[in-house]
């Protein structure tokens, strides 16, 4: 993982796509966040090989840096930065999320991992951005996988 305008940004969520919610088995958790231990390690140099600028895209914040970056052996990554709820959010099925991120790219080429995208996320992305974006939901019982890998290595190559 490189930082360079001209590579693609990469959003990502934690809850859903780094931790999921499926039956497990998962290694026992403790302390004040005990889904941690769902995390898998060998995510982190896959997210790391990926040819993005990685950002994370989730209410953990800067907390993301704190407790899930050091279980995947990644550095501090930087963060979207959310605005306020407003009433606007939901419209239309679009996740509060879809507009910030809109933003936040200004037209540059972006991923978005998360396990909420809709269809709706989509069409607003296709009608208001004018840069390649892929929009790549996460089955959250299931969290990242390597059929997820593949997808986004293959995209990313072809921007």
């Amino acid at each position: 993982m490189t930082s360079s305008t001209a590579l693609p940004l990469l959003y990502l969520d934690v809850d859903g796509p780094l931790i999921p919610f499926g039956a497990g088995p998962y290694p026992p958790g403790d302390g004040p966040h005990p889904l941690l231990a769902r995390i898998d390690p060998a995510l982190g140099p896959l997210l790391a090989g990926l040819p993005c600028d990685l950002w994370w895209a989730t209410t953990w914040m800067a907390e993301a840096n704190e407790c899930v970056a050091p279980r995947l052996g990644l550095p501090e990554l930087p963060v979207v930065a959310w605005p306020e709820p407003s009433d606007e959010d939901g419209r239309g099925g679009v996740h509060w999320k879809t507009p910030a991120l809109l933003d936040h790219a200004a037209g540059r080429p972006f991923v978005w991992i998360d396990d909420e995208i809709t269809d709706a996320d989509r069409a607003r992305v296709a009608a208001r951005h004018p840069g390649p974006a892929m929009l790549h939901r996460v089955d959250p019982g299931l969290g990242l996988t390597a059929g997820d890998f593949t997808v986004l290595r293959t995209w990313l190559r072809s921007v």
